[in-house]
């Protein structure tokens, strides 16, 4: 069984950042070490109980994205081996579960892409009929496939214990400024696009994602944190899809249903994860990389 790591402990560097899964550290003035520990969050809360070899899988699958994508738009990778800017004591708290990158200016949203109504776009259609003042179709049911083509739905970033939120159009535009935020958008959807044709191609629908990105001191625009992964999309099996009800998938959405079951409040403290949860949890993860990367 694999050791879990819940949170990391690098004396030779600087800790600059504890978030709901990685923890960053300051390399020098133009990198940063991010580890992706097996922590989850699910409501936008830490639980308490860590997925083992989580961040490992995490790293798989974003490296693969990163390098699959990167004809589209750069990265924040910079390719420097993770153990080599640690201690020697220090180097298992890193080896496959790291990334050296650039240290950049991260945008203050996260850029939503959804082709499919689930999740909270789900809830807001059934509201409103619209998700982030895009008006949507009347009649369209769960899961289903949104006419048109893929959405681009951005939401606030959230302090860990916080709720991130969807926000309108015109507030994103004018948080970012309407230029950057139209080359934010179409970036996004051309990443989302490309992405969930290899994906579908393989069995698997990426029902929405969250892309993060980042700029440097010349305005250049990197995508950053992670990208694909089981904790920022819903992937959906193709095998037995069907409009209407909230698919089965291979991602942390397993753990949403299970908390929604028990009726926690989504408040901290989170309950812990009973054992077999955490074995499906781990299966599930294990087999969106298996199926997409490998």
């Amino acid at each position: 069984m694999i050791t879990a790591l819940f949170e990391t402990n690098i004396s030779s560097l600087k800790l600059l950042h504890r978030g709901k899964v990685r923890d960053i550290y300051d390399i020098d003035q133009d990198n940063l070490l991010i580890i992706q520990t097996d922590r989850i969050s699910a409501f936008d809360v830490v639980l308490p109980t860590p997925v083992p070899g989580k961040g490992v899988i995490l790293t798989r699958i974003s490296q693969f994205w990163f390098n699959k994508l990167a004809h589209i738009m750069p990265n924040h990778l910079t390719g420097i081996a993770p153990e080599s800017v640690v201690s020697a004591k220090e180097r298992n708290q890193v080896t496959n579960r790291a990334f050296v990158v650039r240290k950049l200016r991260p945008l203050a949203v996260e850029a939503i892409v959804r082709g499919y109504l689930s999740g909270s776009g789900w809830k807001d259609y059934k509201r409103i009929s619209a998700i982030c003042g895009i008006a949507l179709p009347s009649g369209l049911k769960e899961a289903e496939k949104i006419p048109g083509g893929a959405i681009f739905t951005p939401s606030t970033k959230a302090a860990s214990g916080l709720h991130d939120e969807n926000i309108l159009q015109t507030e994103y535009k004018e948080l970012l400024g309407v230029v950057l935020a139209d080359k934010v958008s179409r970036y996004a959807i051309s990443l989302y696009e490309e992405a969930a044709e290899h994906a579908y191609s393989r069995g698997i629908i990426i029902a929405d994602t969250k892309f993060e990105f980042g700029l440097d001191k010349t305005n250049q625009l990197y995508l950053i944190d992670e990208a694909l992964t089981p904790d920022s999309s819903r992937f959906w099996p193709t095998e037995g899809y069907q409009p209407g009800s909230n698919p089965p998938s291979y991602d942390k959405q397993f753990i949403r249903d299970w908390l929604e079951k028990i009726n926690w409040n989504k408040q901290p403290p989170a309950p812990s994860i009973p054992p077999d949860i955490l074995e499906k949890t781990i299966q599930k993860y294990q087999q969106a990389y298996e199926i997409l990367a490998k």
